[in-house]
């Protein structure tokens, strides 16, 4: 059933809700205020509207930072969207918030992604719902001082245009800026973070390394380089190099991995994207710092090469390489 109601965390102005009776969800083809489409629970639901803004607007990054590549191509009942459980909301409360510079910076880069043209205005008014999400902010003044500390470091330029409303430009400072922290687009390389187990290698060759292949992204697990000097440096030189990372979290009787919460934490730092995986009896088991995001649960290869090439396509896209044969 589809109707039109406030957003089931912000409130405000009706957006498109679809609610699953059975399965106990909504999910929200698009809400601006909060980063875009999502599911939520009706336990997380009743959660979320009890929260301060401050933890909302964390969570709207939680949502953000999940969002599928492009959510157009995708039907409404995709998986793809971030699902937001109850535990997603609570786990929330342990996570800072974003600093200043990285507020300022996803402001930016919204700005940026919405200049049709370089040297396009953006209306402040007209998107003002976005970047509150975008840069985590809970109110007016926290994006106006965002837009003032782009415009003193000479990456924005802002000009009135009406009594109420003010056009910004991103700078060549600006998109030098946004060059210096984005991704390798066209990089063909997916790190593969994991436990080197021999357990574990079945769901390498049958599942993981065939999904990236099949997207079109070349696999890289650092065990198998064949030219591995000092093995910390080649991580972090092969994690700068890549699209993204596949982190698996399952474990062996040792316990958790720690190297590999290393190298998803770095390239999160690096604001590469990270896609997250566990096998399916072993989730109660991960840090609660990672808990919070959409792990893929797997149980047999087969099925977790399906899962995960979908997830792949879904969040960064098709890869330059050729995977006709997937």
């Amino acid at each position: 059933m589809t109707t039109q109601e406030p957003c089931p965390i912000w409130g405000g102005h009706p957006v498109e809700v679809y609610t699953d009776i059975r399965r106990r969800l909504k999910f929200v083809r698009a809400s601006s205020r909060a980063g875009g489409g999502y599911s939520i629970t009706n336990q997380a639901e009743r959660v979320a509207r009890n929260i301060d803004d401050r933890q909302k607007s964390k969570l709207t990054t939680w949502i953000l930072d999940n969002q599928p590549r492009s959510p157009d191509e995708y039907p409404a009942s995709s998986c793809d969207y971030p699902i937001v459980y109850k535990s997603t909301v609570d786990l929330i409360f342990n996570h800072p918030s974003l600093n200043v510079h990285e507020r300022a910076d996803r402001l930016l880069q919204f700005i940026a992604l919405n200049s049709e043209t370089i040297g396009k205005q953006v209306s402040i008014q007209q998107n003002f719902q976005e970047m509150l999400a975008w840069s985590e902010s809970t109110s007016e003044n926290e994006v106006l001082f965002c837009l003032d500390y782009l415009q003193q470091n000479g990456w924005l330029q802002l000009n009135q245009f009406t009594d109420m409303d003010y056009l910004a430009t991103v700078t060549v400072s600006g998109y030098s800026r946004i060059a210096e922290r984005k991704t390798n687009l066209d990089s063909s390389q997916a790190f593969v973070a994991m436990w080197f187990g021999e357990s574990m290698d079945e769901i390498f060759n049958k599942g993981i390394r065939p999904a990236i292949e099949d997207a079109g992204y070349r696999p890289l697990r650092i065990d198998q380089k064949p030219d591995v000097n000092k093995i910390d440096d080649e991580i972090i030189a092969e994690t700068r190099r890549s699209r993204f990372v596949v982190a698996d979290f399952t474990h062996g009787k040792d316990g958790a991995r720690g190297g590999v919460y290393y190298e998803a934490g770095f390239a999160t730092g690096l604001e590469i994207p990270v896609i997250y995986s566990c096998r399916e009896d072993m989730v109660d088991s991960i840090h609660f710092d990672t808990r919070q995001y959409a792990h893929i649960l797997w149980r047999d290869p087969e099925q977790f090469r399906i899962d995960l090439r979908n997830r792949i396509l879904a969040r960064i896209g098709d890869g330059p390489l050729d995977h006709s044969a997937g």
